[in-house]
């Protein structure tokens, strides 16, 4: 009797999982959706492929776990990026500090971009790169509905501040000058250059180094920037 007791109470956990899956690829989206159909069968399993969908699913359903990618569209029809990812994963942090997360992406080193706010997060976060084997995919989904963290992929020595990251931002995907940065920010022309001798101390991008390798500090930083997932 106690055995059956334990199954039928093991069901009804399943049969109360509701799980959002946030993915705009429809053959990766596919294929998660089946692997998480046959680990829950008892599951609801609800899909999302673009921005729009996932807040308008969220207010109407609660759920036990939002697995999603970073790489996703605003809308239907608008291009997939992954900046529209993490500002929408960073929303639902601020939004639902306890909701649970699983982040399946090719795209794991920008979720550095948030760090202190996943660090700061209280509900369960992990991360799983797409190039997983489904067992360890499914180790992290289960950490996560059960609030734990698993966050070591992103582990690293590099902090920038938000106004650093946004220095990156503007003058590698804007193409923005510093004068145009500086006014962008409302602060002085001296204050972006003080902020760029901070990132390239941060990422290890020094003049002599630079003039060792033939390379200028400038371009060494972008490059130093993207390997670490700081910009697209």
């Amino acid at each position: 009797m106690g055995v059956l007791l334990k199954v039928y109470e093991h069901l009804s956990v399943e049969k109360e999982l509701v799980i959002l899956v946030v993915d705009d690829h429809q053959l990766i989206l596919t294929g998660t959706l089946d692997i998480l159909s046959r680990e829950y069968p008892e599951a609801c399993i609800i899909k999302s492929q673009t921005v729009k969908e996932t807040l308008d699913q969220l207010k109407i359903q609660q759920f036990n776990l939002i697995v999603m990618d970073l790489s996703i569209p605003n809308q239907q029809g608008e291009t997939a990026e992954i900046d529209t990812g993490i500002k929408l994963l960073q929303t639902l942090l601020q939004e639902y500090p306890r909701q649970n997360f699983m982040v399946q992406t090719s795209y794991v080193k920008a979720l550095v971009r948030i760090k202190h706010e996943i660090d700061n997060h209280q509900g369960g976060f992990a991360i799983a790169d797409k190039g997983l084997p489904e067992n360890e995919m499914l180790m992290r989904v289960n950490l996560a509905l059960n609030g734990a963290t698993h966050t070591k992929d992103i582990k690293t020595g590099i902090e920038l501040k938000p106004e650093w990251l946004e220095v990156l931002r503007l003058a590698f995907e804007e193409s923005l000058t510093d004068k145009a940065i500086a006014d962008r920010m409302y602060k002085s022309e001296r204050a972006v250059r003080n902020y760029w001798t901070k990132i390239q101390d941060v990422l290890g991008v020094y003049p002599e180094d630079c003039k060792q390798g033939g390379k200028n500090m400038r371009i060494q930083t972008e490059i130093r920037s993207r390997e670490e997932g700081l910009i697209d």
